[in-house]
């Protein structure tokens, strides 16, 4: 006779794979850090400085017609790209040593792609980074990001138990990294709304963990006789129908900003749709699998028995 199944336990061996997973995880780190120590990121003007200048036009411009036109006005380095229509057309320029200010070069971008146009361009917004505020900003996020990974190992640790922490900054560094090295490995502009989209992965990625944490933890309590893979395996399997729902909700609405919401959001949508997948993944196989590693065992989550107790219980 078969026996029965807890309810939402779909029998899935999440734990027999784990050796395969920890390959895989280790090969896509290995590129990301090569990446990221040897090509570095397309950094935008937030880390980098320099001036962001928006324009409108009457009609769909060609960005290759707007090109030719800076560089015969000097300004090669310029990069140019579409901000949610055809008509509406960003210019970012990187500060160089010995160029005229800000407003200086904002005024000669806009007079001169104005006049090949015909008088007809508008201005719409012209921003300026410095470069000190530029490596002030890269200094500060990246103590942000460090500075929550050593919270969350702390909270977790006093949640939980200390396996569970090392389990869980495990997984979160495995999302940064590979996040982030993705952003280095395709040279998509890094700047700091995917810094921001970076911090919301390490929140997002920790809540599903610990769910799945309190779920090994009640388990362990209630199922006397289950082994240690057998019990983190039906603890996954119970959270699977929730992780699934939740994660695949949030995609639909990044997917929908990422296609629709134009490029001032599509880095922050796609760094979150990166992180979501692989922060799902590596719940289940960094997480998880590390706490194994480490040598859980029943004793480690059972409620500790206060003294005196079986004394108070004699009559």
């Amino acid at each position: 006779m078969s026996k029965k199944r807890t309810i939402n336990d779909f029998g899935i061996d999440f734990m027999g794979k784990r050796k395969l997973a920890a390959t895989l995880s280790g090969a896509a780190l290995v590129l990301c850090l090569l990446s990221i120590l040897f090509r570095g990121f397309d950094l935008g003007l937030d880390f980098t400085g320099g001036t962001v200048i928006e324009l409108g036009y009457p009609a769909p411009a060609e960005l290759s017609d707007v090109r030719a036109t800076l560089e015969q006005e000097g300004l090669e380095a310029a990069t140019i790209q579409y901000f949610g229509s055809r008509t509406d057309v960003l210019i970012r320029l990187a500060p160089k040593e010995g160029e005229a200010d800000s407003a200086q070069l904002s005024d000669r971008v806009y007079r001169t792609l104005n006049q090949a146009a015909g008088g007809e361009v508008e201005l719409r917004r012209v921003e300026f980074v410095g470069p000190q505020v530029g490596e002030e900003l890269r200094e500060k996020g990246g103590l942000a990001v460090l500075f929550s990974l050593i919270g969350i190992l702390i909270y977790v640790a006093l949640r939980f138990e200390w396996r569970f922490a090392v389990g869980a900054v495990a997984a979160l560094v495995h999302d940064v990294i590979f996040t982030v090295g993705m952003f280095s490995i395709f040279q998509i502009p890094f700047d700091l709304t995917v810094l921001a989209a970076v911090l919301a992965v390490i929140g997002y990625s920790l809540n599903d963990t610990i769910v799945i944490f309190d779920r090994i933890r009640e388990n362990f309590r209630r199922m006397r006789k289950g082994t240690v893979i057998g019990i983190t395996n039906s603890s996954i399997n119970q959270t699977l129908s929730r992780t699934i729902v939740t994660s695949g909700t949030t995609l639909l609405v990044l997917f929908a900003l990422y296609v629709l919401g134009g490029e001032a959001i599509s880095g922050f949508s796609l760094a979150l749709i990166i992180g979501i997948f692989v922060g799902t993944y590596s719940t289940i196989y960094v997480a998880t699998a590390v706490v194994i590693w480490l040598g859980l065992s029943r004793n480690d989550l059972m409620p500790v028995k206060k003294e005196g107790a079986e004394m108070d219980a004699i009559p």
